[in-house]
């Protein structure tokens, strides 16, 4: 016997009847940070002192926020999914198509766009600096890679009844050839008992557009804190690799140097040896890996 609602009504009735302009609805983005690390053979043409870990912004053409620098992204169409959206918005702005893509947070705040209520869904890519061609399309007047860098200007801790709650204060710089962009967000910890809260807020953002500092500072955050136990960092490698190479890559992304032999035991379950060595080099030609996507063990898929 099939199930009635109190209006008498079977599933399908329900579904045929229903009215959906019932509620209001707001509109639904998808804004994707993507990140690479500049290549040596950049390095040296650049004559920069390091190699940098670089995100991905578009110059927008329209209003609002005219002229500044956004993530690349767009509104989600009614008969698509969210990542199908990201996905095409990505090609749309840039022309680009990224090895390693995951949807990262959700931000709904109501003031947060000047338009109407939109809710965003962000995504963190990586993208190989040897792999990309970049093309500013759609409603993008440019498109461009910016140096980030970001700096921790100071912490506040006070103690509340039954926890306490933790501001940090982070800057974030943004840099190219031409400009610098610039944000400073708070990010709040509010422990109560065993429940713990975290918000981001824009205190000041200069020459980037909507909320966006806070989704690059968090993105960055994400992918720091990812490194350490997941695979994430061969999503920036191409598909051979030293180990050096691959050493650098992620001291660019934690921001500090590792040891060597610590590192190489970290990592030797995550790679494969391809008996190739590197050509064209002055020294000691070193072994070329490639990433081996059976490494986690425990993986029972």
């Amino acid at each position: 016997m099939e199930l009635r609602d109190h209006q008498g009504l079977t599933a399908e009735e329900f579904i045929k009847s229903y009215d959906a302009g019932k509620f209001e609805r707001p509109s639904v983005t998808v804004d994707t940070a993507i990140f690479t690390i500049t290549s040596d053979d950049e390095v040296n043409q650049r004559n920069l002192s390091n190699r940098e870990l670089q995100v991905l912004l578009i110059k927008r053409g329209g209003h609002p926020f005219l002229g500044q620098w956004a993530l690349p992204g767009g509104f989600v169409n009614p008969a698509e999914d969210i990542d199908q959206a990201a996905v095409r918005e990505l090609k749309e702005e840039t022309n680009l198509d990224c090895s390693y893509m995951e949807q990262l947070y959700t931000w709904g705040e109501v003031n947060r766009d000047p338009r109407t209520r939109v809710i965003s869904i962000s995504y963190l890519a990586l993208l190989d600096s040897t792999k990309f061609d970049i093309q500013a399309g759609d409603d993008a007047a440019d498109a461009k890679w910016y140096t980030v860098k970001d700096t921790v200007l100071k912490k506040e801790k006070t103690l509340t009844e039954n926890g306490f709650i933790q501001q940090k204060w982070v800057r974030l710089e943004l840099m190219s050839d031409e400009v610098t962009l610039s944000a400073v967000i708070k990010i709040i910890k509010i422990v109560k008992g065993t429940t713990i809260e975290y918000r981001r807020e824009v205190v000041e953002q200069t020459g980037i557009a909507f909320d966006h500092g806070r989704i690059i500072q968090y993105s960055i955050e994400r992918l720091r804190n990812k490194v350490d136990y997941t695979d994430i960092a061969f999503g920036l490698m191409p598909q051979r690799f030293t180990l050096s190479e691959l050493q650098k890559v992620y001291e660019v992304i934690l921001g500090k140097k590792l040891y060597k032999a610590q590192f190489r035991l970290k990592i030797e379950k995550m790679v494969n040896g391809t008996g190739e060595f590197q050509r064209g080099k002055a020294h000691k030609p070193a072994e070329l890996f490639r990433f081996n996507p059976n490494w986690d063990e425990d993986d029972n898929f």
